[in-house]
């Protein structure tokens, strides 16, 4: 079997056949449509918060797709840069960790203009994601073993691979011919960025022609998932970070994994397109990141629905103050800062009807347990989602008991 070294090879870069576009097309706009409409769910501080703890559990998720569990404890402690635990389990809160930081410089780094949409497709802009994650890890998670040829390969962050590799059955093409493919990449893709449902079909394909070209030695698929994400948010199907299709893929991994390799063979016959490798398999890729994606921001919206969100932090809040847990009245406090998106201190006192001695002792509680949040000492409050209170906040964000469960 042949390595590739032509980057005609994987053609065709995005689905031709008239019927199956049209369905992708419709699939496309949904998904354009529906995370507008959950952008507005929520209000700007909000919002903000909420986008905070999705971005966490993108990270959760990806890492799971790769086969590194994290529990929502270790992901607390890694947050408060408090690894602790086995070697196995450090390594898994430094993954989370790599991902979440290198999401939020990426995120910044769009918003700022040091990259523009049409750098996406770019390697540039490719190496600088793989850079910004590899440079976080241990040495230990930077090493490639190749047991067929019985050898080891350090992967240096940004670099392109300088060896040959397998994926299965799969023999991405040479290393000596990567940069030709990357070339082929950015130069065809780079038109595509932009808001129209085309290019939410672009960058569907685009995701597994990436992992096909398979560029770095290690780490190509959360490279691959993080390009996804910036194209979305370029294209404005991010919905403000209010849902992520990682959680998606990792629910369906063996399907997703199955999706990527049918998508590796070559043309089945005449009908099966133009290109060297396979449109129906292509566009069967792009039907499944799509539907994915719309499922995802279905569930969102039915978990950021403004009544059953409030009657869930109100419940989380008294069940809490029960307990002493928090101090009381935190659950009127929290859902008038739901409700108005942010509040100054100065009425805390009366929206609790108490002393404002009482109520400056209140919110520092509320402030030092994580449940609201301030840029300054006098600062207006805001909503904030402790790790430790997503579970009931957010039922079903992550997987019931710390497994992946099965429900949308």
């Amino acid at each position: 079997m042949m390595r590739y070294d032509n980057p005609f090879d994987m053609e065709p870069l995005l689905p031709s056949n008239e019927a199956p576009l049209e369905r992708l097309h419709d699939l496309a706009s949904a998904v354009i449509t529906k995370s507008a409409r959950l952008e507005g769910y929520l209000r700007s501080h909000t919002r903000k918060s909420v986008a905070g703890l999705v971005r966490s559990m993108n990270g959760y998720y990806s890492n799971l797709i790769e086969g590194h569990h994290t529990t929502p404890a270790e992901i607390e402690a890694a947050l408060r840069s408090a690894r602790e635990g086995t070697r196995p389990q450090k390594e898994r809160q430094q993954l989370h960790l790599a991902h979440l930081q290198t999401q939020e410089l990426m995120e910044e780094s769009l918003t700022t203009g040091r990259y523009t949409p049409t750098d996406i497709p770019s390697q540039r802009f490719l190496s600088w994601i793989h850079k910004e994650f590899s440079r976080r890890l241990p040495e230990s998670l930077l090493v490639v073993k190749h047991v067929k040829m019985d050898r080891e390969y350090r992967v240096i962050p940004g670099a392109l691979r300088d060896f040959d590799v397998n994926v299965g059955h799969h023999l991405p093409p040479t290393n000596a011919s990567v940069p030709k493919f990357l070339d082929r990449f950015e130069t065809y893709y780079r038109e595509h960025v932009n808001t129209t449902a085309k290019s939410l079909i672009a960058a569907a394909a685009a995701h597994h022609r990436l992992v096909w070209i398979h560029p770095f030695g290690d780490g190509n698929g959360r490279v691959a998932r993080l390009f996804t994400q910036a194209w979305m948010a370029a294209n404005g199907a991010a919905g403000g970070g209010l849902w992520t299709l990682s959680r998606g893929l990792a629910r369906k991994n063996e399907e997703y994994r199955e999706r990527l390799s049918a998508a590796d063979e070559k043309r089945h016959g005449d009908y099966d397109g133009r290109g060297y490798l396979s449109e129906k398999a292509l566009s069967d890729f792009c039907r499944f990141v799509l539907e994915t994606s719309e499922d995802q921001i279905d569930f969102m919206t039915q978990l950021l629905d403004l009544g059953e969100l409030e009657n869930r932090i109100m419940a989380h809040a008294r069940f809490e103050e029960e307990k002493k847990g928090l101090p009381a009245g935190s659950a009127i406090l929290l859902r008038d800062i739901l409700l108005r998106d942010e509040v100054p201190r100065g009425e805390v006192a009366r929206i609790l009807n108490v002393s404002p001695r009482t109520a400056t002792s209140a919110i520092s509680e509320l402030l030092r347990k994580e449940y609201v949040q301030s840029d300054t000492p006098k600062g207006t409050l805001r909503l904030a989602f402790p790790g430790h209170a997503s579970a009931f906040i957010f039922p079903n964000l992550y997987p019931a008991g710390g497994k992946n469960d099965q429900e949308s």
